[in-house]
């Protein structure tokens, strides 16, 4: 009887945890459907004649359809900002977890401490660095600075160090080069790792409004979180933005969730099961 009791508190509490986290969601697509005014006042939590594919159609037409531009300048930092970054974390990591050499727990030991420093902190340093090599207010003074992932480079350590030892010295045993065994074998064992880091690195890069804040002046180069927070600024003299930042914040999560359903998939235990051979 006790077990079934903790059992029901347990599925009430996560009903309310799911309901306290789906609401912001919930509002957003009930505010994506109605027009200005219906938008301040009707209520905030229901549907007033739903207009969605009017404000779609508002959205992508207003300003030449800058937004549409926006969508495809983050996709650009965020999809190849993430693949870079895994990239480089994987081989990082696997270094460190599988590679004797001078300095390697010093050299981790700072990479973490890099996990600890706020974006903030680094921004000017970041904004200097890009002026001096006349690459602020372009694509790379995003992208180059979205390549680096100390978070990755921990977790794929973590991960590398599974790999078993005895694998990868068959593999050498069989004339499989060091590039070859880390590209066939170490990559596939770490791969849920990888997924967690392109996952976070994405969704990070996708979100991000201080870096391109600092780096960007050029609204053509602007990303969504950007570009929808210079709307809200001239909202007040043009009403119909409020609405436009409203359903442009409402298509801009679907790709996340679109990515995060897509890749839980990968998201697996065991891949080393049966990789030696007795």
């Amino acid at each position: 009887m006790r077990t079934v009791g903790l059992r029901w508190l347990t599925t009430v509490l996560l009903l309310v945890l799911a309901a306290y986290f789906l609401l912001p969601l919930y509002w957003l697509i009930v505010a994506a459907t109605k027009n200005t005014g219906d938008l301040i006042n009707s209520s905030p939590l229901w549907f007033a004649n739903p207009q969605l594919w009017t404000n779609l159609g508002d959205l992508f037409a207003f300003g030449d359809g800058i937004y549409l531009r926006w969508i495809l300048n983050s996709v650009i930092y965020s999809g190849l900002g993430a693949a870079g970054a895994t990239l480089i974390a994987a081989c990082a990591g696997y270094a460190m977890a599988k590679c004797e050499f001078r300095g390697r727990e010093a050299l981790f030991n700072v990479i973490l401490a890099g996990v600890l420093l706020p974006t903030t902190a680094i921004g000017l340093p970041l904004f200097l660095l890009m002026s001096d090599a006349g690459l602020a207010n372009t694509y790379w003074a995003v992208l180059l600075p979205s390549l680096v992932s100390p978070f990755g480079v921990y977790l794929s350590r973590v991960y590398a160090a599974t790999v078993p030892d005895d694998v990868l010295d068959a593999a050498r045993a069989d004339g499989a080069g060091e590039w070859r065994i880390f590209l066939t074998i170490a990559l596939k064992i770490m791969s849920p790792a990888m997924v967690t880091i392109f996952l976070f690195q994405f969704i990070g890069i996708w979100n991000n409004y201080f870096l391109p804040l600092v780096m960007l002046s050029d609204t053509s180069l602007y990303p969504l979180t950007l570009g929808l927070t210079s709307w809200q600024g001239f909202a007040d003299r043009e009403p119909i933005l409020q609405t436009l930042v409203v359903v442009g914040s409402f298509v801009s999560v679907i790709p996340l969730i679109v990515l995060s359903g897509g890749l839980q998939r990968f998201w697996r235990a065991g891949l080393t099961e049966g990789s030696v051979r007795e």
